[in-house]
């Protein structure tokens, strides 16, 4: 069912309408002034010893993070089944093109255009390792695997699932997009991406 974001008083890329003009936005959409932009979204697999334990989808961003303890932890990334390269840091975000401009861009990673069906990479405080971010190419599928103890998955901000050592998360392209019902020019997200940033970096909340 696609979606309109409607402003509740807070900033947010995703957001289409203020608050103050639904009823007018609403004549629109039942007018049929309307159109429907797709987003990708993301398929987290939880898999320990071959056997897979748990399934999600995410809009946003699947992490693979550190837990409550505080020293960092290692990570091995493959892409497509090839190696790409391990981490020591506090995690790593694998981030859809809307996830760009939330977590991901609060960790330094870029800000990638809501068309795009790329999967972004982005470590959070690495040490001693590949500390860039990396857009895989369309299609492209990534597994984390955890090479210590005390780590966690969160898909979307959810409660952590805690993860074991050696245990994998294989994150691909759901087969299921997130529909959103926008207004106006498809070129919204340039013409209001400065605007977003410009605000946010006055101290409003997101």
């Amino acid at each position: 069912m696609p979606i309109l974001r409607v402003n509740p008083g807070r900033l947010g890329f995703l957001i289409q309408i203020d608050r103050k003009e639904w009823h007018e936005y609403f004549e629109k959409l039942f007018n049929g002034e309307a159109w429907i932009e797709n987003r990708m979204m993301l398929r987290a697999e939880h898999i320990r010893a071959g056997e897979s334990l748990n399934r999600s989808n995410a809009l946003n961003e699947v992490v693979v993070a550190r837990g409550q303890n505080l020293r960092p932890v290692r990570l091995t990334a493959t892409v497509d089944g090839r190696r790409l390269t391990s981490y020591v840091a506090d995690g790593l975000i694998a981030s859809t093109a809307t996830g760009s401009t939330a977590y991901a861009l609060a960790a330094g990673g870029p800000i990638l255009p809501p068309e795009l069906r790329n999967i972004l990479l982005v470590p959070i405080a690495p040490h001693l390792s590949v500390d860039r971010a990396v857009v895989l190419s369309e299609g492209s599928s990534v597994s984390i695997v955890v090479k210590s103890e005390n780590s966690v998955m969160s898909v979307d901000g959810q409660p952590p699932t805690p993860l074991m050592e050696d245990d994998q998360v294989k994150v691909t392209a759901a087969d299921v997009t997130a529909q959103f019902i926008r207004f106006g020019d498809p070129g919204y997200f340039y013409r209001n991406l400065t605007a977003h940033m410009n605000e946010n970096s006055l101290g409003f909340p997101r």
